[in-house]
């Protein structure tokens, strides 16, 4: 088992079990062995004027310590390599309000990463910043990560006359972009750029299945400075992502990732509102492709002018900031660009063809595509999506449907187009 403390400085146990790690909030406790997590934090945000309530403070904390445990818990000792059993001491501020909701928690972080979780609250947590607080300008958050999609949702906002608050990751690939659209989108004021900060010494886990909870994290908090009532929270993500089908039977469960997936969206707004954090998550396109946001994008000119510049690949830092071509991203996104306008993307990729893609080549994502268009080719679109639709409710099931049946037509066309089928 894997056991963690996340705590202030101030409550750190003066001893730790030889099983045990331990992570700091916002402090630094100098003591060997013992993490950080987003140090010198919390008096920035003091400063820049936030004063969010006790409950959105605490799911900030909680977020931040489920993604250093998730960092610091290797797959690779657990009996198969992949699922982990975690045991995590979250300190809060208020953790009797939390209790009520220990079980659906556990099994959220089950959906999310995979793993058997066990929680325990404590009150080691910090009281949330007390900054003089002066409201935004803008009326809703939307996610920015420098990819096309979260790209296409704010160019679509600001056109239906909305005034977007954007919320970023930093990246190192992507930090550049993401401010220049912010820029050009709402304004320099219009965006907070914020990183987890979570530094340890020892082997990182690389899946970082739990990072996007640092992601949503960030945008409660971001949510918390606007004059709204119940902001909304924008996640731009097409609906073949958001539902992330399997393509071949052995990518079940968290081997194919969550982060966007309908059922883990409504199970984490079941325990925002349950804890008191008034916020309205919203999938905006998850009834449409990558190709079907780019085609009905509301500012064309724009898109045009934007859409190769922006980042989709999942192995971008590995092909030294230059897209790959061959895994199931940039296969998404050259399908998404063949459906706009063929032969708009001057995107470079490292292997701008699927042509003599196998094992040998590197990763077998486009033998994975190739085997889930031939399924729904030959044996219909249902035996393809098996039981991934189950989640649905009846009268949204056939929309879903729809998304991944034109979804996969769209990489049918690229593997068409390559010559592979």
């Amino acid at each position: 088992m894997i056991k963690v403390i996340c705590t202030s400085v101030a409550r750190l146990p003066a001893q730790l079990a030889e099983d045990e790690r331990a992570f700091t909030y916002f402090k630094g406790a100098r003591r060997e062995g013992v993490g950080t997590i987003a140090k010198s934090w919390h008096g920035s945000l003091k400063r820049k004027g936030f004063c969010p309530s006790p409950a959105t403070w605490d799911f900030v904390q909680f977020c931040l310590a489920v993604c250093a445990t998730d960092l610091c818990g290797l797959r690779s000792s657990s009996a198969d390599g992949w699922t982990r059993t975690i045991e995590l001491s979250v300190g809060l501020h208020e953790p009797l309000r939390w209790e009520p909701w220990k079980v659906k928690l556990e099994q959220l972080l089950k959906v999310l990463t995979g793993d058997y979780w066990t929680l325990i609250f404590t009150d080691a947590g910090l009281p949330p910043p007390r900054g003089r607080f002066v409201a935004k300008n803008q009326d809703c958050v939307s996610l920015l990560s420098g990819g096309l999609d979260s790209l296409i949702g704010g160019l679509d906002l600001v056109a239906q006359g909305r005034r977007p608050l954007f919320v970023s990751q930093l990246a190192h690939e992507d930090s550049e972009r993401q401010r220049h659209y912010a820029t050009l989108l709402g304004g320099v004021d219009a965006h907070y750029q914020w990183s987890h900060g979570i530094s340890f010494k020892g082997p990182r886990e690389p899946s970082t299945r739990g990072r996007s909870l640092a992601f949503y994290a960030f945008a409660v908090l971001a949510a918390s400075r606007l004059g709204v009532a119940r902001p909304t929270i924008y996640i731009p993500e097409n609906g073949f992502i958001c539902v992330n089908p399997p393509l071949v039977p052995g990518r079940v469960s968290s081997l194919s990732t969550r982060t966007t997936h309908p059922l883990f969206i409504s199970k984490l707004q079941q325990i925002l509102d349950g804890l008191g954090v008034s916020v309205q998550l919203e999938l905006p396109y998850r009834f449409k492709t990558k190709g079907e946001m780019m085609t009905e994008c509301l500012d064309q000119a724009r898109l045009q002018q934007l859409a190769s510049d922006s980042t989709s690949c999942g192995r971008f830092r590995t092909y030294n900031r230059t897209h790959c071509g061959r895994c199931v991203p940039c296969m998404i996104r050259r399908a998404a660009f063949n459906a706009w306008a063929p032969g708009a993307d001057t995107t470079r990729y490292a292997f701008p063809s699927l042509v003599g893609s196998d094992k040998s080549s590197g990763p077998d994502d486009p033998m994975a595509v190739a085997l889930a268009v031939l399924t729904a080719r030959e044996r219909g679109i249902d035996r393809f999506l098996g039981a991934s639709l189950a989640f649905a409710s009846i009268p949204e099931r056939p929309q879903y449907r729809s998304v991944l049946t034109n979804g996969i037509h769209e990489l049918e066309a690229l593997l068409i187009g390559d010559g592979l089928l």
